[in-house]
């Protein structure tokens, strides 16, 4: 009998066989030397299913017999290789093979007792004791399966499981598990792509050596003559220096302004050239600047080298209204790339690499096996959630160790993460790529002014006399409020802003201080990281000594001051318990050291944040008991609560749901398009988009002022929202939401 795995609608067909053999091929060639034996095993295994007569009546003849082809190959491992001399391989492979179409499953136990659940364990469970024909035995005439001898790392994990406490075992046998998936389900749906869509085309343009060419000819025409931008030259040169040869996990700390950004690419880009490394990339904790980052790139690189963009706002089709199009097969390449990361260099955020690293869904996973062989550079890396650093590091640590890929970290506040890593990730390699910071205090532009607690109206008068001035205030309503108290040229921004109009407002603002006219601008925090304007002074209402820092790097940023002016002050008002947290460290530390900027006193900062946080930072991991992995020492079966930890694995806490703000041509156009399904028309609507949290929602519903269209919530009485403070909710008050 010819057993059909698919079928076009031309009548072409694909044998099992052959859909096996190849998927094999296909993720053993995805894996890293040490995975590819498992690897070739979980794809020769995974669809055996569809030898059964049930799923050949379906796809051959359309019956709608019910029938779970993904179940028989983990089955077959499972009665098999229940004791067998590597139990943790077949574990992974029944994980893998079982959950390749709905995602990886959480254990649950092997208990003689099947229960109800969707757990690999209990669907095993029910599965054996199955009193009906699979009628998958077929797959006998013509595969063999098989478990790997290499016992490598067997013996890696069985070191790791008996230590003290565990964690490690779990969080490594996870890892590895996750990994194995990624190689899988991305051979899997490439090796049916290529049979149902032969004429589709994947490949991406590199060369690194001329991407590199032209990083080096920018930094060259940098002119040093100030000894400020000689002291950029000397750090950037000796991180160049530094950084030669291989680690693991390289820390680039420099001041704001030194060129943090280009000095890593640069850094990057001979590494990728000089060991042959496969792609760049490039994370970053905001959406809000991860487009300036690319369009720079792409400025640099030309067309040699693609880069791949993979965030909310990213559009891959190209508007009709741009005067460069990309080439259409070029834009199609760069949406295939975004499912797997196929791509030389990616530009991506810390939401979309790290919640994909811990995901359970294939859709998501696709893109792990792709880490391997990369230089991955995280940007302003001390913005990592306090109660993530557990396993965001040691998920850092597995890529670096496992995939053959290097780590760098990038801030001018950086925590001490080399300490960390060798409680997270021990024996991992983590150099400093500056080690002489004498060339720092060049960079202090700043005097810093305690304030104390004062109120908005000392505030405003205080700004009022500097010719450009900007505050910083923790909270939407209190920029909103403060900035109806301002007089003269003002600015406001804040999230409750489409980013359409923080872009437009962000320009007006560059032109101000451009021509050198008096400006005042008040914001939230969202002005710290990746905008780069200069003030005369800053004023920041006390939060934590990372923000304060990140907001002096908006002051005198171009030395064109012998000094500026940061003002630090209270205001008395309720903070959220994190921001408490972090400015009641801040408020002593500013007592306690003259110097905030000092590397001293920013490493106590940490180490004070970490510690309040430490019950947190602890549990967080898998071998946590209300994680509830288990290993049975019989069977050698590893329960792991993959589906319930990726749901909580979350890098952004608040819930929050866009509304659309409906108030022009372009957005009415827009949203008709997107009505119809029209999916790039519905990522441009993110400019259009501000987000509120649940409460807000609420609060919006109740007022009338929202309308659904096609599942999108849509502002409905433009008189709600003003182009230069954002949403109102009521207008005629002048009432924030």
């Amino acid at each position: 009998m010819n057993y059909i795995a698919h079928k076009t609608e031309d009548d072409r067909t694909q044998s099992v066989l052959n859909h096996l053999t190849e998927t094999a091929r296909l993720a053993k060639q995805n894996a890293v030397p040490l995975m590819k034996e498992l690897a070739y095993a979980a794809g020769l295994a995974h669809d055996i299913g569809k030898y059964s007569q049930a799923f050949q009546n379906r796809i051959q003849s359309g019956s709608n017999e019910k029938y779970e082809h993904a179940l028989p190959g983990a089955l077959e491992y499972f009665k098999q290789f229940g004791k067998p001399v590597n139990p943790f391989f077949a574990t992974m492979l029944m994980y893998c093979i079982a959950g390749h179409h709905t995602g990886l499953p959480d254990g649950g136990n092997m208990s003689e007792a099947p229960d109800d659940s969707n757990s690999l364990g209990a669907r095993l469970n029910r599965a054996a004791r199955y009193t009906g024909s699979w009628d998958y035995q077929a797959f006998r005439q013509e595969v063999t399966l098989s478990v790997p001898q290499d016992q490598t790392l067997f013996m890696e994990l069985m070191q790791s499981l008996y230590q003290p406490k565990p964690d490690t075992f779990y969080e490594q046998f996870a890892f590895l598990t996750r990994y194995l998936f990624s190689c899988l389900t991305d051979a899997d749906f490439i090796d049916t792509e290529r049979f149902c869509n032969p004429e589709r085309e994947r490949c991406l343009k590199s060369d690194f050596q001329s991407a590199e060419r032209a990083v080096q000819k920018h930094l060259n025409c940098f002119i040093a003559q100030t000894s400020l931008q000689n002291a950029r030259t000397r750090l950037q040169a000796q991180a160049f220096a530094n950084a030669k040869g291989s680690s693991a996990v390289s820390i680039l700390q420099m001041p704001v302004g030194s060129g943090k950004t280009l000095c890593s690419l640069e850094i990057a880009l001979q590494k990728a050239v000089s060991s042959g490394k496969k792609r760049i990339i490039y994370v970053i904790p905001y959406t809000s600047i991860i487009e300036q980052t690319a369009a720079e790139f792409e400025r640099l690189f030309g067309k040699d080298t693609a880069i791949l963009q993979h965030h909310s706002n990213y559009v891959f089709e190209s508007h009709e209204d741009e005067e460069e199009e990309k080439e259409p097969d070029t834009a199609e390449k760069l949406r295939l790339a975004s499912e797997n990361w196929d791509a030389p260099v990616i530009v991506t955020t810390n939401v979309q690499f790290f919640e994909s690293l811990y995901h359970y869904k294939s859709s998501r996973l696709r893109k792990l096996h792709n880490l391997a062989d990369s230089v991955i550079i995280f940007d302003e890396i001390h913005m990592l959630p306090v109660d993530l650093l557990q396993p965001c590091l040691r998920a850092v640590g597995y890529v670096a160790k496992y995939l053959n890929s290097e780590a760098i970290f990038l801030s001018a506040t950086m925590p001490d993460y080399g300490t960390l890593f060798e409680k997270y990730a021990p024996g991992l390699p983590v150099r400093q790529l500056i080690t002489d910071t004498s060339d720092f205090a060049c960079f202090r532009k700043c005097r810093y002014h305690d304030l104390g607690e004062t109120d908005p109206d000392s505030i405003a008068e205080k700004a009022a006399g500097y010719r450009s001035s900007l505050i910083i205030v923790n909270k939407r309503r209190t920029a909103y409020e403060l900035y109806q108290q301002l007089g003269g040229t003002k600015f406001h921004l804040s999230t409750y802003m489409t980013p359409h109009d923080r872009s437009d407002v962000i320009a007006k603002i560059r032109e101000k201080l451009k021509a050198e006219e008096p400006v005042t601008v008040v914001s939230t925090s969202l002005i710290e990281a990746g905008v780069d304007l200069d003030f005369q002074a800053v004023f920041r209402e006390l939060t934590g000594l990372d923000s304060i820092l990140q907001s002096a790097g908006r002051c005198n940023r171009e030395g064109k001051l012998e000094s500026g002016d940061v003002f630090i002050y209270e205001t008395g008002e309720k903070l959220t318990s994190e921001i408490q947290v972090r400015a009641a460290i801040t408020k002593d530390l500013l007592r306690q050291y003259e110097d905030i900027e000092s590397l001293e006193c920013i490493r106590t900062y940490y180490e004070r944040l970490f510690e309040q946080h430490k019950n947190e930072i602890e549990e967080n991991n898998l071998g946590h008991d209300k994680w509830e992995s288990t290993v049975n020492r019989k069977t050698g079966f590893v329960s792991i609560p993959f589906r319930s930890y990726a749901r909580n694995f979350r890098m952004i806490r608040d819930d929050t749901t866009g509304i659309i703000i409906n108030n022009c041509d372009e957005t009415e156009r827009l949203l008709k398009q997107a009505e119809f399904g029209d999916i790039a028309a519905r990522r441009r609507l993110q400019q259009y988009t501000v987000s509120l949290r649940k409460y807000e929602l609420e609060n919006a519903l109740k007022s009338g002022i929202l309308t659904q269209r096609g599942g999108m919530f849509v502002l409905s009485d433009t008189a709600y929202y003003n182009h230069d403070t954002g949403l109102l909710l009521n207008a005629a008050n002048d009432q924030i939401l």
